[in-house]
């Protein structure tokens, strides 16, 4: 038996962001259309070629995307909302920037979301009744015949169609999206079937909604695709993010030809799975963590590998999914010391993994994988990693130190006598654009070309036109714009012992956002303050509130690589307690409104519910002993990012922040729904702003989004704000749109004067 190994998908963006910044030459018109397309050509090219060099057998195609591979899925069955069509109704890859970004202020971009439960964000495929679907988007063939003609052994990608539709929302009148699979089966018929002209050995269907629990008549929807894709052409069902055992009983008859599982993520009785599935189905195992930066102790994996292959003779090995959560060469760092770089492992170092994997296994060879392993077991001894003063404050804590002295019911009170603030107050999420000038200081500060006291000169002048702009504009609290700040994790990180960070280490967000997570190497202490110079600086220039800047200990743990070696529990509480000291300092310097925020609360929840209580119990919990410890006086907020509120709204109760801000200006406040059928306590500021897109709300549009709010949320309790920070936007665009903002509160509350009146 030889076992031949595969990724499940490849970075895209290219090694230096080729890819972003492509894409935003040719959004702002710098760049042709030709040129674009032949940056794509290229990177598929290189990263093909990488792989093949790396030890990979079958190489993946259909993994790039120009935004993401959802939104691909929707060009190629013809998905097209009628908003975005354009006077011929062509679709092209304009048309597809304008579903992923919009095209006018009154035209808006789809919704966004996180891909299960990772930082990669998809286009939300919008479904219509009665709308035609048809094969419109060749790029799977295209770029198949690409790497045939470059010799390789190719593996198609395709996301499955039903988790295709578990993705999407139905728009307009209500129907049940699942009718659209008789549109959507005879396209995946006629891909499948250029696919097998081309003499693949297999497509990669994936169908990661099949970790879920799902409801009957989705499980139903499988056997009824895949018994109609039968026959064409050889499928491996492919899974990640968790386990799909305890959908075996269904799994196990559907009509395909292999499986692959996320040993990684997903716990597994290997023995008792493949005793469950057919002996002629191809058993790919994902071994390589496709999410995290850590070596892989391929001794283990051999072990396990060894032992199974007695009971299941088809095997494959391959990462636990796609490699596109993970930076692309860890070669490239070149300021990572010797001990730390030999515990990762990046992109071409996961495809090594499985090229030494699979050697060893076919050669029954251990040589090679014990010593790509040591590291790993090394690490375990490091002075680097545990530190007893961490561990004894941990001991030390009780449960009183996880709430606030008072409810909110109580806090409010004396946070209105204290502040206030105008019905409708008006805030914006924290940061302010990040101008080519400011990232320039920041480069040159740190490469030491200019002095702290020259580094601090120009800061505070960024941090004084941005509070004279906010309080021109009418803004009632506001912020310092963290000019300082490279990155909402990264920079708070970087002011944490236990954190190591790249050069190089971007991975894709969503689109052009790329990010570089910190590495969490060891425990995690906060040695002096981070935020106190520049809020305080700030507050000292205006008699309105500044609002202190923090990033939550959730969101740092997720945004972050984590350890391996303890819970993500512990990690979070490690966080919260230097976020605790954070918060105290900003309040004894009269900074008494302090910003949380959690935008991957919703991330961080299991894919299954039954999982949901445990992490959602400490989660709250190291959000509340973050901000335990201030006033009834001091005002604590939080912001959240895109996500299905209604999923956690009980939770987002209990974090019992003063205010959250939400995202919401994409969904046309759809998402307070939930907020209303809870009867949330608190106060909320649904984003009226949406700042992922170019286009610039009206005052008109902004009305109509707060009156809509007004249905949702009592007007004592509204807040009015972006729908998140500002920093990738420029100064011309931010403006014009915080000014409309301004104008349609300030409309909206003289109308309620004058109602008062009458």
């Amino acid at each position: 038996m030889t076992i031949l190994n595969h990724t499940l998908g490849f970075p895209r963006i290219g090694l230096n962001r080729e890819l972003k910044k492509a894409q935003e030459k040719y959004w702002s018109g710098e760049l042709a259309l030709e040129d674009l397309l032949s940056v794509g050509c290229e990177l598929r090219k290189q990263h093909w070629q990488k792989q093949k060099e790396s030890g990979i057998d079958y190489i993946p195609v259909g993994d790039f995307a120009w935004y993401d591979h959802v939104l691909t899925t929707s060009m190629m069955l013809g998905n097209i909302p009628e908003r975005h069509n354009n006077i011929i109704n062509t679709i092209d890859l304009d048309c597809l920037f304008r579903i992923a970004r919009g095209c006018s202020p009154d035209i808006s971009a789809s919704e966004m979301t996180k891909w299960f439960n990772t930082n990669y964000h998809y286009i939300v495929p919008e479904f219509y009744k009665n709308k035609v679907l048809k094969f419109s988007w060749k790029q799977i063939l295209d770029e198949v015949d690409e790497a045939l003609l470059l010799g390789h052994k190719v593996k198609p990608i395709l996301l499955g169609p039903v988790t295709y539709l578990w993705l999407g929302k139905v728009k307009g009148e209500n129907f049940d999206r699942l009718d659209l699979l008789k549109d959507i089966i005879p396209i995946y018929k006629y891909v499948l079937t250029e696919l097998s002209k081309r003499g693949v050995d297999f497509v990669q269907i994936d169908e990661p909604a099949l970790v879920l629990e799902l409801p009957k008549k989705w499980k139903d929807a499988y056997f009824y695709v895949y018994k109609e894709l039968f026959g064409i052409t050889k499928l491996l069902l492919t899974t990640y993010f968790d386990s799909v055992e305890h959908n075996i009983e269904f799994i196990r008859d559907l009509p395909v030809q292999g499986i692959h599982i996320d040993l990684i993520f997903g716990k597994y009785n290997l023995k008792h799975f493949i005793s469950k599935i057919s002996p002629e189905w191809i058993l790919s195992l994902g071994v390589i963590n496709g999410r995290n930066i850590w070596r892989s102790d391929l001794l283990k994996w051999f072990k396990i590998i060894k032992s199974i292959s007695k009971n299941h003779t088809r095997i494959l090995i391959g990462s636990s999914c796609s490699l596109l959560h993970t930076p692309i060469d860890l070669e490239k760092e070149k300021n990572l010391d010797k001990e730390v770089k030999e515990w990762f492992s990046f992109s071409v170092q996961k495809c090594i993994e499985l090229g030494l994997l699979s050697n060893a296994l076919n050669n029954n060879d251990i040589d090679a994988i014990t010593k790509w392993s040591l590291p790993i077991h090394e690490r375990k001894f490091s002075k680097r990693v545990h530190k007893i003063e961490v561990e004894n404050r941990l001991s030390n804590l009780s449960i009183n130190t996880y709430k606030r002295l008072n409810s909110y019911n109580i806090r409010s009170i004396e946070q209105n006598k204290k502040f206030n603030l105008p019905i409708l107050p008006i805030t914006t999420i924290g940061s302010f654009p990040q101008t080519i000038d400011i990232r320039k200081l920041r480069r040159n500060f740190k490469l030491g070309s200019i002095t702290k006291e020259e580094y601090a000169k120009e800061i505070k002048i960024h941090i004084k036109k941005v509070i004279r702009i906010q309080e021109e504009l009418g803004i009632d609290v506001l912020v310092h714009g963290e000019a300082e700040r490279n990155d909402m994790v990264e920079y708070f990180s970087e002011h944490l012992d236990g954190f190591v960070f790249t050069d190089n280490g971007w991975v894709q967000s969503y689109g052009s956002r790329c990010v570089k997570p910190p590495i969490i190497i060891g425990d995690i202490s906060r040695p002096k303050p981070i935020t106190i110079e520049w809020s305080k600086y700030a507050q000292s220039l205006t008699e309105k509130p500044v609002k202190g800047m923090l990033t939550g200990p959730v969101t740092i743990l997720l945004w972050s690589f984590p350890r391996e070696d303890v819970s993500l529990k512990k990690i979070a509480t490690q966080i919260s307690l230097a976020l605790y000291d954070e918060v105290l300092d900003l309040e004894k310097q009269k900074i008494e409104i302090i910003q949380i925020d959690e935008p991957a609360l919703r991330e961080g929840l299991p894919l299954r519910k039954s999982s949901w209580h445990e992490y959602l119990s400490w989660s709250v919990d190291v959000f509340r002993l973050s901000s335990s410890g201030v006033k009834n006086t001091t005002q604590i907020h939080t912001h959240m990012c895109y996500c299905e509120f209604n999923d956690i709204i009980n939770a987002i109760a209990s974090l019992d922040a003063d205010v959250i801000t939400i995202e919401t200006a994409r969904s046309d406040m759809e998402l307070l729904e939930s907020f209303k059928k809870f009867s949330y306590p608190n106060e909320v500021g649904p984003g009226v702003y949406d700042i992922h897109s170019p286009n610039i709300p009206s005052a008109k549009l902004i009305t109509i989004l707060l009156n809509k709010a007004m249905k949702y949320i009592p007007i004592k309790r509204l807040w009015v704000n972006p729908d998140c920070g500002l920093k990738t936007r420029n100064w011309n665009e931010t403006i014009l749109a915080l000014k409309n903002m301004v104008e349609a509160t300030k409309k909206i509350r003289e109308k309620i004067k004058e109602s008062d009146l009458n």
